[in-house]
């Protein structure tokens, strides 16, 4: 059992790197006027096709190879349906996927949401050739990261073994 929301989106994400994808959305939104938490992740990976969209959520299936399990939807689901909410899954093979889960914020069983920061440091850290984004928006308040504009603004480097660079760390 994953103990906050950020692991099933790590999960989720690391799946779609696994599935060939080379960008990554991950969209949160705290509506506290409807008392739901979403959690969105849209990937340009190889997608599903209809038989594999049917029984993704079933934790006996998966598309890895040398497994027997495939944890990471099904629990994902659980999740949400625990807490009045739903997971739904958007994909058609070549187009990548839109997993999509919502909370009724205020559930009691709801998970928190944890430390997304590192999240997102592990997957940036682990994947530097993906491109990621991450929204997150609560009332008036956004944030917002890209690491194209990271790359780009020179924040985020990658140095290959044996490459010096100037800045050491």
């Amino acid at each position: 059992m994953m103990e906050d929301l950020s692991l099933h989106v790590l999960d989720i994400a690391e799946n779609a790197v696994a599935a060939g994808a080379q960008k990554v959305d991950i969209r949160i939104a705290e509506d506290e006027k409807n008392d739901l938490l979403t959690i969105e992740i849209e990937d340009d990976g190889s997608g599903m096709d209809e038989e594999t969209l049917r029984k993704a959520t079933d934790p006996f299936f998966t598309t890895k190879k040398g497994r027997k399990v495939g944890l990471g939807l099904s629990l994902l689901s659980q999740a949400a349906k625990e807490c009045d909410g739903k997971l739904e899954i958007e994909s058609q093979p070549g187009q990548g996927a839109i997993v999509k889960a919502t909370f009724r914020r205020s559930h009691v069983d709801r998970k928190p949401l944890g430390d997304m920061a590192q999240t997102l440091s592990a997957l940036i850290a682990g994947h530097p050739g993906v491109r990621f984004t991450y929204a997150y928006r609560k009332g008036k308040t956004k944030q917002y990261v890209d690491t194209a504009e990271m790359w780009a603004d020179g924040f985020w480097k990658t140095v290959a073994p044996g490459e010096e660079d100037e800045q050491k760390v």
